[in-house]
């Protein structure tokens, strides 16, 4: 096991803190498939939201949605990591942790989704 890393304070700790941020993106990308698979959505949706006739609000209210799977994906990836350091064998409040960040990501969709059929409603109503 490492040691820990001396904290950083100013310029550098923001600096410092970009890595690890960049560095936890890369990690998603390369060994998360339910992060790759949404990832790969997020980029069509974001390509088609400029082709929509919506208001810019309806816009950032739908990338703001979709950042919002994102988001909970990697926070649900984390739980799972940790669980799985803590508890690398079976146990029911493990499952019930991982299960929990699940039902996260699975809320996260379904309010993404609602979003871009309201937007449709919309469209195909004016």
């Amino acid at each position: 096991m490492s040691e820990k890393p001396q904290p950083r304070t100013g310029l550098a700790r923001i600096i410092a803190a970009g890595g690890y941020s960049w560095a936890g993106l890369v990690f998603a990308i390369r060994r998360e498939a339910a992060f790759r698979q949404e990832l790969v959505l997020y980029l069509l949706l974001l390509a088609v939201l400029p082709l929509l006739p919506l208001p810019v609000w309806s816009k950032l209210a739908l990338l703001a949605l979709n950042s919002l799977v994102l988001i909970v994906e990697l926070l649900n990836s984390a739980i799972e990591k940790v669980v799985d350091l803590v508890s690398p064998g079976f146990h029911p409040l493990a499952k019930q942790a991982k299960d929990l960040g699940s039902a996260a990501v699975f809320i996260s969709l379904l309010l993404a989704l609602s979003g871009w059929l309201a937007a449709l409603i919309q469209i195909w109503t004016t």
